[in-house]
């Protein structure tokens, strides 16, 4: 046998899996501790226009588990035509991501280790083929490395909870599960773990809960959320195999005779001592507390969740949040300490897990210009309005310009009816009476779909309590109604809306904590309703904590719209809402006065106002922001991998399949179809790259294939093959590229009618004769540009 000729997919069947396995399959199982070319990204979602592509996924050859959901190593295979270490770095590459201690590499001829567990006298040694150690061997090495007594180990491995279904962690949850449960073994009192919104923390905490629990290690546990809906979810969905194990803390009761405790902070706390119903515990009552959302209440000293802490000071401590609270008043991290692990939304979206979006910034002329009024103007109701110049600050606070609102209704409905009038979409309102004033904008807006159903457009906010009891209908994927949703703060966290595909900002926002939340609203991808990204629409410039530092997830577009522009982009710190608490939401009825001096807000209903600005930016395949047209990003796409036209006509002449070159291409977002749309829909991709990058006059594919048809280069072939090289001239004309190159095509009429694809093939001599004729027609197609 010939290794330098086997592929790298024969080397790990007939060299590298037995030497993994053992001889006799004693050493690792292949059914339960190794997973063969294994994907554990599902590869970014990168959007252009409206073409929704992913880009390559992440996958390990080799990852091996010493129990299931413990993975202890990654092995990365090469052909034997490369040195035995060249998948190292790859390897390493992997093993950080996947948090696992030991990396290999293999050629087919042996094994290089990498041991990251930071205490090898030597990091990388050299192993033959038989020596590729045991489970057990790698186990000893790293709970060595961890110092673990026996006890302790028995925690770290203690099994995940099965539902027989099949599912299983994704990476990251499966990293921050075991690290917490690794550290709270190891006598850790506090962690901390950041998980952007989206990305399963109730869940990871359920699986931390549950291996603690069966291991005996926690007997007694509290989990802590801040929304009554959070704690209901959590109670009927992920932690539903607690059973009779389990119960919500309701009306400030307790029951002693349970083991998992879940609550909502307020119902266990009160403004007065007397009210502070967790005192009916004993303070050694739990030994593990986790407070989900942690950055709302536990990082203030003086906040209720950190009472509750500090009472059950004896329990071991957890804190999940998308987005720890770090001011020079409240820390997060001065409490929890540094995070266990952190999982960004930059990295989700990276990763495939969350969605992207675009952003349209629409700039109203009174934000941007101000307004003063004439002076001794009135009011809808006869008063006087103070003579001063208002701005975006005072908009919707103590000044109300009715059209404003309008406007703001008819931009979101004109974006609406451009793409999809039932699109789920939350408005956030500076306060509940601009959340009152926009439904009823958006209503009129939107007579036709308003009348059809009531709840086309609700109100959700925590005062209303019919808009409440929508909540649940609004987050329901197979529920169409309500469609929008306005709201203030209620709905910035806690909200599981899976096809939110609209968020508008209509609300300054003070804080990048609460911007973080709020755009973590549309985060969540589903892909059985269609919903790959989202779209956000500001309208109080909020999106420029784009710019924070603190800020991990660009958008994919931003677009600020001109005055008469289409909606639709072109081809080219404040208080937070609890239950029962509502911040500066205060109703103030029109003609309210307090104390008989000025009202408390002006409405206006005659102002004019216009759209100014608006604009839009994208994320490229590797994330970063860019603001060009689609052209000018596919330009440099394309030149940044092709330097010159030589270069790239070299690349593409010598390749067998061309559709190879445009698959990479798409992947680092140049997308055909789109481009197609504006230089012209007839262009082959090849012309598109030629015309687009090279600045080289196009021709269609007719014209193409016309030019081949003309030159008669096919008349050393017989009558048949000839006739059946024409027709494929024709589906390229057609259909592209693609069409040629698969096989798939002489299945397909007109190709029919000369036979079987194996009758077609055989016309030729075989197989290999017929793919030498497609390369001669391919070469033919783009002679005259080579």
């Amino acid at each position: 046998m010939d290794k330098k000729a086997l592929t790298e997919a024969d080397i790990r069947t007939k060299f590298i899996t037995p030497a993994i396995v053992g001889p006799d399959g004693t050493k690792w199982n292949v059914m339960t501790q190794m997973l063969e070319e294994r994907y554990f990204t599902k590869g970014r979602i990168i959007v252009r226009g409206k073409t929704i592509e992913r880009g390559e996924a992440k996958k390990a050859d080799y990852i091996l588990f010493y129990k299931p959901n413990i993975p202890i190593a990654v092995v990365e295979a090469k052909d034997n035509n490369h040195a035995v270490g060249s998948g190292m770095q790859q390897a390493l590459d992997y093993a950080e991501t996947l948090d696992v201690p030991f990396a290999y590499s293999s050629n087919g001829d042996g094994f290089v280790e990498h041991d990251r567990t930071g205490k090898a006298d030597s990091p990388e040694r050299d192993l033959a083929l038989e020596e590729f150690p045991t489970p057990e061997e790698l186990w000893a090495r790293y709970r060595g490395s961890k110092g673990y007594t026996q006890e302790q180990a028995a925690v770290a491995t203690q099994d995940y909870y099965d539902d027989g279904s099949g599912k299983s962690p994704r990476y990251y949850q499966q990293v921050a599960i075991n690290r917490t449960v690794e550290a709270i073994a190891a006598g850790e009192k506090r962690a901390l773990l950041v998980m952007a919104t989206g990305t399963g923390k109730t869940y990871t905490a359920f699986q931390i809960i549950w291996r603690l629990w069966k291991a005996g290690m926690k007997k007694r546990i509290l989990f802590l959320v801040d929304r009554n809906i959070l704690a209901d979810q959590t109670k009927i969905n992920d932690f539903k195999p607690f059973g009779t194990a389990m119960t919500k803390i309701t009306n400030r009761t307790v029951d002693k005779s349970y083991e998992i405790y879940l609550s909502l902070y307020q119902a266990v706390t009160g403004n007065e001592a007397e009210q502070d119903i967790y005192k009916q515990f004993s303070p050694d009552f739990f030994d593990l507390v986790i407070i989900d959302e942690c950055h709302r209440g536990s990082a203030a000293d003086d906040a209720s969740w950190r009472r509750i802490l500090e009472y059950f000071s004896s329990a071991a401590q957890i804190g999940m949040t998308a987005t720890p609270k770090e001011t020079k008043d409240v820390s997060n991290i001065d409490y929890f300490g540094e995070p266990l692990y952190t999982y960004s939304l930059r990295q989700g979206i990276s990763d495939g897990f969350l969605a992207p979006y675009k952003v349209i910034r629409i700039g109203l002329d009174k934000d941007l210009d101000g307004w003063r009024p004439e002076k001794g103007m009135t009011d809808r109701y006869g008063h006087e309005i103070e003579d001063r110049i208002y701005n975006e600050a005072d908009f919707d606070q103590n000044l109300i310009l009715k059209k404003r609102t309008e406007i703001v209704a008819a931009k979101i409905t004109e974006f609406l009816k451009a793409t999809d009038r039932f699109s789920k979409t939350i408005v956030f309102c500076e306060n509940i009476d601009h959340a009152e004033r926009m439904r009823q904008a958006l209503v009129n807006a939107n007579p036709d779909l308003a009348a059809a159903n009531k709840r086309y457009v609700m109100r959700i906010t925590g005062d209303d309590e019919e808009g409440k009891a929508q909540l649940d209908n609004f987050i329901d994927p197979e529920s169409t109604f309500p469609v929008i949703a306005t709201t203030s703060r209620l709905m910035s966290t806690g909200v599981d809306a899976q096809t939110c595909k609209l968020i508008v900002l209509d609300r300054r926002i003070g804080s990048i904590t609460e911007f973080k939340q709020i755009i973590g609203r549309g985060t969540r991808i589903n892909e059985d309703y269609g919903k790959f990204y989202f779209t956000i629409m500001d309208f109080r410039k909020a999106t420029a904590m784009f710019a924070d530092k603190d800020f991990d997830g660009d958008p994919v577009q931003i677009y600020e719209l001109k005055e008469g522009d289409s909606i639709m982009p072109p081809e080219s710190s404040n208080v937070e809402e609890e239950e029962g608490h509502y911040g500066d939401d205060t109703v103030v009825f029109p003609d309210e006065t307090p104390g008989g001096g000025k009202p408390a807000k002006y409405y206006v209903d005659n102002v004019e106002v216009t759209v100014a600005t608006e604009r839009v930016q994208y994320l490229d395949a590797d994330g970063k922001l860019i603001t060009e047209s689609l052209k000018d990003y596919s330009r440099k796409t394309i030149q940044q991998a092709y330097a010159s036209l030589d270069a790239f006509l070299h690349v593409w002449n010598d390749a067998d399949r061309k559709q190879v070159i445009l698959e990479e291409l798409a992947s680092k977002g140049v997308f055909f179809d789109e481009l197609a749309e504006q230089v012209g829909n007839g262009y082959d991709a090849f012309d598109l790259i030629c015309h687009v990058a090279f600045d080289q006059p196009p021709l269609t594919r007719r014209e193409r294939a016309e030019n081949v048809k003309k030159r008669n280069v096919f008349g050393s072939y017989g009558e048949e093959t000839r006739a059946v090289l024409n027709a494929l001239l024709d589906k390229y004309a057609d259909g592209g590229l693609k069409s040629v190159e698969s096989l798939e095509i002489l299945k397909v009429e007109p190709m029919t009618s000369f036979g079987t694809p194996i009758e077609i093939i055989n016309l030729f001599g075989g197989r290999p004769a017929y793919l030498e004729a497609v390369e001669e027609l391919e070469m033919e197609l783009y002679r005259a540009a080579a």
